[in-house]
C-alpha cells in the first residue's frame, strides 16, 4: 500500500472512530425563539449602554474649496449623549448559529470645532445626529475544553445613511461649504466603531456569563452532576438545542457507566422559553452513583419505631412470626440493615416515572455486648412510583410505594413463614425508610441554569425514556 493509499486508510478508520464515539447526550436543554427573544432584549439593552459610553477620537484635516482655498479644521472633546436601538431581532440560523440584525438605530453627539481659513479664526459647539443606523451581527456558538458553552461574534457589519452635523458660529455659510467632509468621516469612523463595541460586549460581557453555567454541582458529600457539553449547540430553524452529559457521579470514585445513553428527542414544543430533556440515563446514573458511594444502605432500629408505635424492633415483636426468636434470643433488641444489591434502575413513559427495587434485608439481634448475631436475610421487591416537579432551579420529587413482596434469601434461625412478616415490613418500609428517601428527594438536584436565571409557568410531562420540563425564565440583575 503506498503512502498515500495508507493516510487516506488511517483517515477513514480515524473518522469512523470518531462516529461509532459519537456520545449522546444524557440531558437536553432546549431554547425556543420566545426564550432568545427575552435574552436578546437583556442583551440588545446591555449593548445600547455600552455604545452610549463610546469615547469617540478627535478629528481634524483639510479641505479645499473653490475660491476660497484651504480649510484646516479640528474637531474635539466629542460626547455621545445616546446611542438608541429601537428596532432589532434575533434569528436562528441552523447549524450556524444565532444572527441579529438591528435597523433604524440613531445617536446623538456634541462636540467642538475649530477652523482656521488664512487669517480668519473661528469656533464653536456642533451638535450631530446618526440616522437610520443597521448593524448585523453574526454570533458563533461552540464548547471549550472543560464543556462549558463559548460565544464569539464571527462577523459583523454597520451602515448609516445618514448624519448631519450642525455647527454654530458666524460663519454658516462656510461651514456648509465642507460639512460634507465631516459628516464622512465621522460615518466611518463610527461605522467603525460600533463593530469594535459589538465584539468587546460579546466578549467581556455575554460570554463570561455563559461561563456561569455549571460543568459540574456538587450535590451533596456523595456525589456530583456533570452538565458538560458533549458537542457545540445546535441552532435549528426553531429552537437552540444543547446537549449535556447529564450524568451523576460519585465524588469519592468516578467509575465508567455501564449503560449507554439513548437517543433523546425532545418533541416540537415551544409554549415555553426553555425545555430540559432528563433522560432515563440521567437518573439512573444518579441511582449508580449512589450505590457506588455506598449511600444506598439504610439501618433500622429501635429508636427510629415512631412514637405511638404499639411494637417495638426486637424478638419479642418478631416472635410472633418466628417462635424460635424468643427461645434462642429472648426480649433481644434488634437491628435490620437495608441494601440494595444492585442500583434500582427506573422506568420512564408517558404514564409517569417508576422503579421495581430490590431491597436486601438483614435482621440482627444485638446482644448486650453490642455484637451482632445475624438472624436472618430477606428479599423486599416492589413496585414505586414517582411524583416529580422543579422547584427553586431544582429538580424535586417524591416516592410512593406500591405492592410489596418478600422472599427468604437465607435464615440462621431455621425456617419460618415469611408471608407473615409481610405487614410488619410494609410498616417499616413506609413510616420509616420511605419518608427518608423522600427528604432527600425534596431538597432536589439542580438543573444547569446559569447566574440569576429564576424558573417559572413550569410544566411537567412525560415521555418514552425522558422527563420533559418546560418553563419561562426571568432574570435578575445584580442589585
Amino acid at each position: 500500500m503506498g503512502a498515500l493509499s495508507l493516510a487516506v486508510a488511517c483517515g477513514v478508520l480515524a473518522l469512523c472512530l470518531a462516529l461509532t464515539g459519537a456520545t449522546n447526550p444524557g440531558f437536553v436543554v432546549r431554547i425556543t425563539q420566545a426564550g432568545l427573544d427575552y435574552a436578546h432584549q437583556h442583551g440588545i439593552a446591555v449593548l445600547e449602554k455600552e455604545l452610549a459610553q463610546v469615547k469617540l477620537q478627535d478629528i481634524s484635516g483639510d479641505f479645499r474649496i473653490r475660491h476660497v482655498g484651504k480649510v484646516r479644521y479640528e474637531i474635539s472633546r466629542l460626547d455621545l449623549r445616546s446611542f438608541h436601538l429601537p428596532y432589532s431581532r434575533i434569528s436562528l440560523v441552523p447549524k450556524v448559529g444565532l444572527q441579529v440584525s438591528i435597523s433604524n438605530a440613531f445617536a446623538e453627539l456634541d462636540g467642538n470645532w475649530r477652523v482656521k481659513i488664512h487669517f480668519i479664526r473661528d469656533h464653536g459647539s456642533f451638535n450631530l445626529n446618526v440616522e437610520n443606523v443597521y448593524i448585523k451581527i453574526s454570533l458563533r456558538l461552540g464548547n471549550d475544553g472543560s464543556g462549558k458553552p463559548t460565544i464569539s461574534t464571527s462577523d459583523c457589519s454597520t451602515h448609516i445613511s445618514k448624519v448631519r452635523v450642525h455647527f454654530s458660529g458666524r460663519f454658516g455659510w462656510l461651514y456648509n461649504l465642507f460639512h460634507g467632509a465631516v459628516e464622512s468621516r465621522f460615518r466611518t469612523l463610527l461605522e467603525d466603531k460600533v463593530c469594535k463595541i459589538v465584539v468587546s460586549s460579546v466578549r467581556s460581557e455575554l460570554q463570561p456569563y455563559l461561563q456561569t453555567l455549571p460543568v459540574t454541582s456538587r450535590i451533596d458529600a456523595m456525589t456530583g452532576i456533570d452538565y458538560s457539553l458533549v458537542a457545540p449547540p445546535i441552532a435549528t430553524a426553531q429552537s437552540l438545542d444543547v446537549g449535556l452529559k447529564g450524568e451523576f457521579f460519585s465524588l469519592s470514585h468516578r467509575s465508567t457507566v455501564p449503560f449507554p445513553p439513548l437517543a433523546l428527542t425532545l418533541p416540537p414544543d415551544h409554549d415555553r422559553m426553555v425545555y430540559f430533556g432528563a433522560s432515563s440515563y440521567f437518573f439512573n446514573t444518579a441511582s449508580f452513583a449512589y450505590h457506588a458511594a455506598g449511600a444506598l444502605v439504610f439501618e433500622i432500629t429501635d429508636a427510629m419505631i415512631p412514637q405511638g408505635a404499639d411494637f417495638h424492633l426486637n424478638t419479642s415483636t418478631f416472635s410472633a412470626f418466628i417462635p424460635q426468636l424468643e427461645k434462642m434470643y429472648p426480649n433481644t433488641p434488634m437491628k435490620l440493615k437495608l441494601s440494595a444489591p444492585s442500583a434500582p434502575f427506573l422506568n420512564i413513559g408517558p404514564e409517569g416515572l417508576a422503579l421495581r427495587p430490590v431491597v436486601d434485608i438483614q435482621a440482627y439481634a444485638i446482644l448486650p455486648s453490642s455484637s451482632l448475631v445475624p438472624l436472618f436475610l430477606l428479599s423486599l421487591t416492589g413496585n414505586v412510583s414517582a411524583v416529580i416537579n422543579v422547584r427553586s432551579g431544582h429538580i424535586v420529587g417524591s416516592l410512593s410505594v406500591g405492592r410489596m413482596k418478600l422472599s427468604l434469601k437465607h435464615s440462621d434461625v431455621g425456617t419460618f413463614q415469611v408471608r407473615t412478616l409481610q405487614s410488619i415490613m410494609n410498616i417499616y418500609a413506609s413510616s420509616i425508610l420511605l419518608p427518608r428517601v423522600n427528604a432527600r428527594l425534596d431538597e432536589g438536584f439542580p438543573l444547569p441554569l446559569p447566574d440569576r436565571i429564576q424558573l417559572s409557568n413550569i410544566l411537567v410531562r412525560f415521555h418514552q425514556n425522558f422527563l420533559l420540563l418546560g418553563a419561562d425564565v426571568h432574570y435578575q440583575p445584580r442589585g
